[in-house]
């Protein structure tokens, strides 16, 4: 079955389903495969369950003409959300980057949606299936769209950028993630860049960080608007408590977001509501108003301590940044737990030592946990469990403890001991 014809199945029954579990009535289920599971195998289950129509790339011994055979379900996903971002007439602001791509999605998003039908890619949907599905959520009602776009290898960028076609692009900084992936810093920086290489190509806007030299040296020739201490939107840092608040020429804005390195975030987001209209009040109280979720520096308080939850992520720039930032608050009594930063490949023994030397130098307390710490360190703890069975054993109370590692670690599962 053609695209085309794909299409006017999808404009009639407009939601997509990848998952079983989580149907609802009328939609699409397409049959995706991974690793441990193949969704071929639950076509009829989602028909019998209220989806319309599922789409396989397996031929089964059924008469059932709900269900459609394509060479490749992946593909005409992304086919689809292709074919439907050509039909939508309106702007995509593209958004990338090592560090702080969601939290500055979720910050437009705040500001844009105060006065425009703004889509916004929900949660961190950035991948070869997220992009198109978060594409296909986009209706004929939207204004406009924020596509997020992750990367963990080179021309992934480039190929997210053909399927959602973005108009506007930002990069908030290149650092080292993903090095197993990309192999070098370079690969990072290569791959980044088709965002701002495919803005160029099709005459879009670029909104670029002009206190970052790198992204100034990219996004030479290419059409911009510029954000940060040295543009000439007039932003600057204040005092925080620990909350960072934001100068914006006489308006002072009250985050709730922990760190400097928030500042560029914050930045961003005023940036692009000004270019798109949006009244200086509604941008305040977007930003004002926005809690950060999802372990991304939320603030916790315990029977017994203070605790900044930071460990959905963790990469050698972002875990710099933030063991900066903690280092110049003014707590008392101060912990950092850290876990392992995946997906370092062959820089994973370097990058790890760097951090346990850094900590030394910042003269933080510091418990590491995982295994890439337990192999250059013989005090860290190798998995939850083992740093689970010490706290228990030695309560911890009256700090202000730093919790950050890769999503995997599981920090979030100490929360109940501290």
């Amino acid at each position: 079955m053609e695209i085309k014809e794909i299409y006017k199945i999808y404009k009639a029954n407009p939601q997509i389903c990848t998952d079983t579990r989580n149907i609802k009535k009328g939609s699409i289920f397409f049959g995706l495969k991974g690793q441990n599971f193949n969704g071929n195998m639950f076509a009829e289950q989602a028909i019998d369950n209220g989806c319309s129509f599922a789409i396989i790339d397996q031929k089964q011994n059924t008469t059932n003409k709900k269900i459609i055979i394509v060479e490749n379900v992946l593909k005409t996903l992304q086919d689809l959300a292709k074919y439907h971002r050509k039909k939508l007439l309106i702007p995509i602001i593209g958004i990338t980057g090592t560090n702080g791509k969601t939290t500055s999605k979720e910050l437009i998003h705040s500001v844009l949606k105060t006065q425009l039908n703004c889509y916004a890619t929900k949660g961190n949907l950035n991948n070869h299936i997220g992009v198109p599905l978060s594409i296909l959520e986009i209706t004929d009602n939207h204004e406009m769209a924020i596509i997020e776009m992750g990367a963990n290898h080179k021309k992934e960028i480039d190929f997210l950028c053909d399927i959602s076609k973005p108009t506007y692009g930002v990069i908030t900084n290149i650092g080292s993630a993903h090095l197993e992936g990309f192999k070098s810093i370079e690969g990072v920086i290569d791959t980044k860049n088709e965002l701002f290489k495919f803005i160029n190509r099709n005459n879009g806007t670029l909104f670029v960080n002009h206190d970052d030299n790198l992204l100034i040296d990219l996004s030479k020739n290419i059409k911009q608007i510029s954000y940060g201490i040295n543009s000439g939107l007039n932003t600057s840092t204040c005092n925080h408590t620990p909350f960072l608040n934001i100068k914006w020429n006489n308006i002072i804005i009250k985050s709730q977001l922990i760190g400097n390195y928030q500042f560029y975030n914050l930045s961003l987001a005023i940036c692009i509501g000004n270019h798109f209209n949006i009244s200086k009040d509604n941008i305040q109280h977007a930003i004002e108003s926005y809690i950060p979720k999802n372990n991304r520096s939320e603030i916790k308080k315990t029977k017994n301590n203070m605790i900044i939850m930071d460990a959905y992520n963790a990469n050698p720039s972002s875990m710099k940044a933030m063991l900066d930032s903690f280092a110049k608050q003014n707590y008392k009594e101060k912990l950092c737990i850290l876990g392992d930063m995946l997906e370092m490949g062959k820089f994973s023994n370097e990058e790890h030592n760097k951090i346990i030397t850094y900590c030394k130098k910042l003269k933080l307390e510091t418990l590491f946990v995982g295994k890439e710490f337990s192999k250059i360190s013989n005090i860290a703890f190798k998995d939850i469990s083992t740093i689970k069975h010490f706290i228990k054993f030695n309560p911890i109370k009256n700090k202000t403890i730093l919790l950050k590692g890769s999503r995997a670690i599981g920090l979030e599962k100490l929360t109940d001991y501290l």
